[in-house]
């Protein structure tokens, strides 16, 4: 027998129009944030920043790809990684599907990293994926928008997610929180997952960015970290509307997508 409530279709049927009032609500509250986010004032980026890809070196304007728009997704793979951040792995399978359509709506969107160019291309093969990715190895741009921090940082402190992140904060002692769960050994395990130690895991940090390209100029119009990054992650939405939710058991209850055990 269920543990869980159970109801005629009547009293379930009362209980969903309820709901209903409450799921529409959301809808316009999140129509109105979306307005509020595009009226947002743009930050001209008079600062040259140089990437790798797969066509060569690039400026930040060569990421828009002749597109007047560019969404970037700060990928947590810092230089000593051996595998990307299983989360933003997770994160990253959708891109494939709707890539095609943002680049027919004028927008672009790239992930970029800290680790060089070889070890993003070796594992975008094995992900099997095909959407652009950027290497910023070398680059200030992950510690100018705060998805990056130095050893001297995770000492002193930064910022992360528009707040100063105590130095115990930066050290790997939680994990970036970006599921509906904290989980005390979310650093230990998304390092050892990563091949790294848990101070180097911490170092990166996952986070969102939009830029708009207009006569020739980029502008910094929004970024997002943290749970704002939750509507990014298109399994999420699936699992929010599943009978038992996320079913989260503990740290990185997902793995990669390759690594599920087949049987």
């Amino acid at each position: 027998m269920t543990d869980h409530k159970t109801g005629t279709r009547e009293e379930w049927l009362a209980a969903r129009l309820e709901l209903l009032k409450e799921e529409k609500e959301l809808t316009r509250r999140s129509d109105e944030l979306a307005r509020r986010r595009q009226e947002l004032s743009w930050v001209r980026i008079d600062k040259e920043y140089r990437f790798e890809t797969d066509e060569g070196s690039a400026s930040l304007t060569d990421l828009f790809r002749g597109h007047s728009q560019l969404l970037v997704y700060h990928f947590m793979f810092g230089p000593d990684y051996r595998a990307g951040c299983p989360s933003c792995s997770a994160i990253a399978d959708g891109f494939d599907g709707f890539v095609v359509h943002l680049a027919n709506h004028d927008v672009t969107l790239s992930a970029v990293s800290r680790a060089p160019l070889a070890k993003l291309q070796a594992y975008k093969g094995r992900m099997g994926w095909a959407f652009p990715w950027a290497s910023s190895f070398g680059s200030d741009f992950n510690f100018d928008f705060n998805v990056s921090v130095t050893e001297e940082q995770q000492r002193e402190g930064a910022e992360y997610n528009y707040r100063r992140a105590a130095a115990s904060q930066l050290g790997g002692g939680e994990e970036p929180e970006i599921s509906t769960r904290a989980t005390p050994d979310g650093a230990a395990r998304g390092a050892a997952m990563t091949g790294t130690d848990v101070a180097t895991y911490a170092r990166e940090r996952p986070g969102m960015s939009a830029f708009v390209l207009e006569d020739g100029v980029v502008y910094h119009t929004y970024s997002t970290f943290a749970r704002g990054l939750d509507g990014l992650w298109g399994a999420y939405q699936w699992l929010d509307r599943s009978p038992k939710g996320r079913n989260e058991t503990g740290s990185y209850w997902w793995r990669r997508h390759d690594e599920y055990d087949k049987r």
